[in-house]
């Protein structure tokens, strides 16, 4: 396949996908009408001169059979006056309007097949016509159905990515989202204010204890005697110096501020 060839065949797919593309449905089915109706018109015009000469052609023919008789009746009458030679005349005459006739009867035949063709495809061509009459309004109304479908499609299809639906939904998911985090701050505080108020409920029940081991340490209003040092302790029993007592109880004031 040569280059050129090649060229024009890519020219003419392309021009044709550009002319494919272009095509409107409805305007090309009224453009189709039109053109048979003007198909139409054209065939009867054809008819009607195709009939006009089977006429004309018919007239000749009967013309040219009157002219042979008028030549024969002519021959009779020079025969008659004793001139043979004038008749021999219409003789020939007669036989040439004979031929002539004969002619053009063969020609009407043919004329004749000729119009009932062209009457048979102009009657064709009328019922194509009415039939595509027909048609052309439902195929119409399939291709606007068939058009809208696709338009519905397509704006179906950029919803979610783009126009308002995609701003909506881009609204939506952030509402979500300042709901998930009102919710999480809300159980945040709620835990920090529960340990709170254990703290402040645990409090006075550590501090009265405190107090109370103060105070019987220290010799409070209810003082725990201790024994004398000099008195004897009971059997097993050795004396508690203060000192220990006091590292104990600074190691218990650190174990409850710590927990």
């Amino acid at each position: 396949m040569g280059f050129f060839e090649r060229l024009s065949r890519l020219i003419r797919s392309n021009a044709n996908a550009v002319l494919g593309a272009a095509e409107d449905p409805s305007k090309i089915l009224d453009q189709s009408v039109a053109d048979m109706q003007a198909d139409l018109v054209k065939l009867r015009q054809a008819v009607a001169t195709a009939i006009a000469s089977q006429k004309r052609i018919g007239n000749q023919a009967e013309q040219a059979q009157e002219q042979s008789q008028t030549w024969y009746a002519r021959a009779e009458l020079a025969l008659q006056k004793g001139e043979e030679d004038l008749a021999r005349e219409a003789l020939a005459r007669r036989k040439t309007c004979q031929d002539t006739a004969l002619a053009l009867t063969g020609q009407l035949n043919s004329q004749a097949g000729q119009v009932e063709s062209l009457k048979k495809s102009l009657l064709a061509l009328e019922g194509k016509i009415s039939e595509a009459k027909t048609k052309k309004d439902m195929l119409k109304a399939r291709a606007q159905a068939a058009q809208a479908q696709v338009q519905l499609q397509s704006a179906v299809g950029q919803l979610g990515t783009t126009g308002a639906m995609a701003a909506f939904e881009r609204m939506e998911e952030k509402v979500e989202m300042l709901e998930a985090s009102s919710a999480a701050a809300g159980e945040l505080a709620g835990a920090d204010l529960e340990s709170q108020f254990a703290a402040l409920e645990g409090a006075p029940e550590v501090d009265s204890e405190l107090a109370a081991m103060k105070q019987r340490l220290s010799g409070g209003s209810h003082q725990v005697s201790l024994p004398a040092a000099s008195a004897p302790l009971a059997d097993g029993v050795q004396k508690v110096k203060v000192s220990e007592v006091d590292m104990e109880l600074e190691a218990l004031k650190r174990s409850i501020s710590e927990n």
